[in-house]
């Protein structure tokens, strides 16, 4: 397996996060402006896509915000959202990043819990699914 990094949405991340976000889940408002200034990282198996997630500055909440975690269905329990969460969160920590935020589903909160993260918020709803926010300090 190997992860690329790019500046801005890539066709691999985009594919990934439609199947994922709006085919299976049924979200409507995946893409957004955020995601010219992120940075992508693609997990590759082979030349396959296989999982991406997205990290950037907020000015709004002062820290890094990881987001649009998504692992194809055939993938999943393999350990790749560990292992592109850290790739993350090593990229974070050498733009002297000291914590990282992330807007959690609520069937994800153990996941993370796993990763290091703390719910820091009360829930509430992105389209029709229950969040929360979620902290880790570097």
């Amino acid at each position: 397996m190997e992860i690329k990094q790019y500046n801005g949405l890539c066709d691999d991340a985009m594919y990934i996060r439609k199947t994922v976000f709006i085919d299976e889940q049924g979200f409507r408002d995946e893409f957004d402006e955020i995601d010219k200034k992120a940075v992508h990282l693609v997990a590759y198996d082979e030349d396959k896509p296989i999982a991406t997630c997205r990290f950037f500055w907020s000015d709004e909440r002062n820290t890094y915000l990881l987001g649009r975690l998504a692992i194809l269905k055939e993938y999943r329990k393999n350990h790749l959202g560990s292992i592109i969460m850290n790739k993350a969160e090593a990229l974070v920590r050498e733009n002297n990043g000291v914590s990282i935020e992330l807007h959690a589903q609520e069937q994800a909160i153990k996941f993370y819990e796993k990763q290091g993260y703390s719910v820091c918020s009360e829930m509430e709803y992105e389209e029709h699914c229950p969040h929360y926010w979620m902290r880790k300090k570097l």
